[in-house]
């Protein structure tokens, strides 16, 4: 049965759904509407206190389950949010403002994936042996670490919270999540599921609130051992200095102004698909986003003619309606930002081909919209080019050559991904080898697997997530070394 919204979203310590108990509500406001729909617990130390209390209360029972006892909680968690789709979709669109086909047919059952991916993974997670002689042999334990803390971001509510949550639990931490205070519905309906799942009290705390006031107490509390962190740059680098002042285990998922690469001899009818994709799914509010386009010389007009065509059926409107391709932006301020980055380009000299502009589905809508964006005539150098705009705007650049193509898309501070569309292997692997970024994808984009290392260079992040690195991160290797005396 789905869940009434309350009035005041919850925050959920020890098991239980608590208001805060001195940080006052903040208003949560759909992005498609512009309308308030609830208000949200904003929580200040006290709340951190009792979250800490009760994680910690939990962790010893939790870290001493075996592995498999552990995943049934988490299968069992995975299971429910399967069994619920069409509502954490409803209630994910409503809070950010994306189309709901993705949602629905995507990102909730990756949250669920996710779960379940790690369900397993602890099952087989192993660590290493040495033998150092006849009588002498080392062993890696993999501890848990304690109390982590899990911070997600607006973009991906359910997705990315679970990307975080499901690897610490597996691996026997308690964890305090802090979800973005902009889209905090599914991460209240999730701990709904955990009770339903009877996931044991205390083992995840889900903390409300601002990240100046919660966010930075949850940070600096010295009893947190580690910090998970997807979110923007400035933020990150915060977050790391905080860690490296207190010695915490710190993973950063951060900004992207990813290139997709298009070479002359590549699909060009498929990487045309997949550029519209990679540049406004979600209203290109993606870190994977191809928010720079580079295409070579010789097929410029013919390729900016395939995305045009494109653009002329993208279904900009009513998140909640199965045809929409682009719903809102997340907020008014960010929907000014974006503009903002649009007219500095246009005053920079840059045509804008298509887009531009605000949108109203209809007349008297008070929505966040913006018109998917593309523009040209700019150099790389140009602020369009180089700072993350984190909306449907796309850039057109062009190059004649490999390594002028190279230099192009390593030319900003970030390098979190990149896509490469080219039918020539050797192209394919010397572009991929030399581009600094994270992740690679050579004709295709945004292809997962759970089980590969996911992460960015430079200011796009530092440390791993995804696969064996989670559970690495989210443990203490402890090395054990015994002799004996005579023989095995």
């Amino acid at each position: 049965m789905a869940s009434k919204i309350p009035e005041i979203i919850p925050n959920y310590i020890g098991g239980e759904f608590l208001p805060a108990k001195e940080g006052g509500k903040l208003d949560v406001v759909a992005p498609a509407t512009g309308k308030i729909y609830a208000q949200l617990s904003n929580s200040s130390e006290a709340d951190l206190a009792l979250a800490i209390q009760a994680a910690e209360s939990a962790q010893p029972a939790w870290a001493d389950l075996k592995p498999e006892e552990r995943a049934k909680y988490l299968f069992k968690i995975a299971d429910l949010i399967d069994a619920n789709i069409p509502e954490f979709a409803n209630l994910e669109s409503m809070d950010t403002g994306k189309a709901i086909r993705f949602v629905e047919d995507i990102e909730v059952p990756r949250a669920a994936a996710n779960i379940r991916f790690y369900a397993s993974a602890i099952i087989h997670f192993a660590s290493e042996s040495h033998a150092a002689g006849a009588n002498v042999i080392n062993f890696t334990r993999r501890d848990p670490l304690g109390v982590v803390a899990c911070i997600s971001p607006w973009n991906f509510p359910l997705h990315l919270l679970s990307w975080k949550i499901a690897p610490a639990l597996a691996a026997g931490n308690v964890v305090i999540a802090k979800p973005s205070e902009l889209s905090p519905l599914t991460a209240w309906r999730l701990s709904e599921i955990c009770q339903e799942a009877g996931l044991p009290a205390g083992v995840l705390n889900i903390l409300h609130g601002e990240g100046g006031g919660i966010g930075e107490a949850l940070i600096s509390h010295p009893r947190v051992k580690a910090i998970s962190f997807t979110g923007g740059t400035a933020t990150g680098r915060h977050i790391a200095s905080v860690g490296a002042a207190k010695l915490k285990k710190v993973s950063l998922e951060l900004g992207g102004k990813n290139p997709l690469i298009v070479f002359a001899d590549a699909n060009l009818e498929k990487a045309a698909d997949a550029a519209i994709r990679a540049g406004f799914q979600n209203a290109g509010q993606i870190c994977l986003c191809g928010s720079r386009l580079l295409i070579e010389q010789s097929i410029y007009d013919k390729f900016k003619a395939l995305l045009l065509k494109r653009l002329e059926t993208w279904n900009l409107g009513n998140p909640s309606e199965r045809s929409t391709d682009q719903g809102a932006v997340i907020s008014k301020a960010h929907r000014e930002k974006i503009l903002g980055y649009i007219d500095r380009a246009k005053a920079d000299g840059a045509k804008i081909l298509t887009g531009g502009k605000s949108y109203k589905p209809s007349a008297d809508s008070q929505g966040f919209f913006v018109e998917p964006t593309l523009i040209e005539g700019l150099a790389c150098e140009n602020a369009i080019n180089q700072e993350e705009v984190f909306g449907p705007v796309v850039s057109l650049q062009t190059f004649k050559t490999e390594p002028e193509a190279l230099r192009i898309a390593n030319s900003t501070k970030y390098g979190l991904s990149a896509s490469i569309w080219t039918q020539d292997i050797g192209r394919a692997s010397r572009m991929s080898k030399a581009i600094e970024a994270g992740i690679v994808w050579v004709n295709c984009w945004n292809v997962r697997d759970l089980r590969t290392p996911f992460g960015g260079v430079k200011e796009s992040g530092m440390g791993r997530e995804g696969g064996w690195e989670s559970l690495r991160f989210f443990t203490e290797a402890k090395n054990i070394c015994i002799q004996w005396e005579g023989q095995a």
